[in-house]
């Protein structure tokens, strides 16, 4: 029961926090972008599902992720949560190490994380591009 509450607080605490970031109008100046916000994060979400069903599609001809394990290493559980769950700690660039990829899925995991950090960048320099632009048209 207190655990429940607490967890409840907590998730509580994190949509203030959201609700606040998002709603707050204080700044004089502020480089966020709600449109690009959204854009940026349901283009990961998308990225992720992708690679994560690319990954799946390809362990039906073999493993393609399996545990690290220091007494050896054991093929990954071939569940769509898996494969979702590698796909989303590389492309936010976590990397855990507690699944390790082979053969062409090594390749596929450097390019999605690859993403997974270009994404961002062009994000924020999308928002600072069009805010700037806006300076401009205020002179």
């Amino acid at each position: 029961m207190l655990s429940q509450v607490i967890l409840a607080l907590i998730i509580i605490f994190i949509v203030g926090n959201l609700y606040y970031f998002f709603t707050n109008k204080s700044f004089k100046k502020s480089y966020f972008n709600r449109s690009l916000f959204f854009k940026l994060f349901f283009v990961l979400t998308g990225i992720t599902f992708g690679f994560a069903l690319l990954y799946y599609v390809l362990s039906l001809n073999g493993p393609v992720l399996v545990y690290s394990d220091p007494a050896g290493s054991k093929p990954a559980d071939h569940s769509f949560l898996t494969y979702l769950y590698y796909s989303g700690e590389t492309i936010l660039s976590v990397g855990y190490g507690d699944i390790v990829p082979l053969g062409v899925a090594r390749p596929l995991s450097l390019i999605e994380a690859a993403i997974g950090v270009l994404l961002p960048t062009a994000y924020f320099m999308r928002a600072f591009g069009s805010n700037k632009h806006e300076d401009d048209n205020d002179d």
